[in-house]
């Protein structure tokens, strides 16, 4: 089983592995939220080609690869994460 993006390149983008996986599950879940809204909202307009075409990737995915390319950042407050 192949990983993409690599866990080496995820891990320098944050301090540690339990970091990587608080910021990834928070983003993903923020994706398959918006991707619900636009979905439902959607079946009024688009055609079910583009329907699929949005939600072909999973929100995980999605998550690690925005946070591979540095798109999705955090910061520490107190023990906690913003």
């Amino acid at each position: 089983m192949v990983i993409k993006p690599e866990i080496d390149l995820l891990l320098s983008k944050v301090d540690s592995k339990y970091t990587l996986c608080i910021v990834s599950a928070r983003r993903a879940r923020q994706i398959n939220d918006m991707l619900h809204g636009v979905r439902d909202q959607a079946l009024l307009t688009m055609a079910s080609s583009q329907i699929t075409e949005l939600t072909k990737t999973k929100p995980l995915t999605k998550a690690l690869e925005e946070i591979a390319e540095g798109d999705v950042s955090y910061e520490r407050v107190q023990e906690s994460y913003k």
